[in-house]
């Protein structure tokens, strides 16, 4: 598959399992918002703390502004490879997009994913 325009940097294979594992454990005891429009209102309002994209959407265009909308709201945001798996970890078939509104009990791993995203950025 060819690397969609909106994919802005490409996530490592161990730190998609912990992202993964992540929006998993946020949806078991905390909270999130699936589906782009979901997504989208709640980077508007500022309750976003992650959001998750999915790599393998089509049309692209379902998802290509998250980044820069995640950008002018300082929201950090990564990459899966498939939408299957992010859906599967919260009772969907896919998902092209999720937020972490609140992970719960999960910081420690919330605090190490934020930290390999900005060793990825530089």
């Amino acid at each position: 598959m060819e690397n969609q325009s909106y994919v802005k940097f490409q996530t490592p294979d161990s730190m998609e399992k912990d992202v993964l594992d992540l929006v998993e454990n946020s949806f078991r005891n905390g909270k999130i918002k699936k589906g782009t429009n979901e997504v989208i209102k709640s980077i508007e309002r500022g309750e976003s703390k992650i959001v998750v994209i999915s790599e393998d959407v089509s049309p692209p265009e379902v998802v290509f502004y998250l980044p820069t909308l995640c950008d002018e709201r300082k929201i950090p945001f990564v990459y899966v490879k498939k939408k299957v798996d992010l859906g599967s970890r919260v009772g969907i078939s896919s998902s092209a997009s999720i937020s972490v509104i609140d992970y719960g009990k999960s910081s420690d791993l919330y605090n190490k994913i934020i930290a390999d995203l900005a060793n990825i950025k530089k």
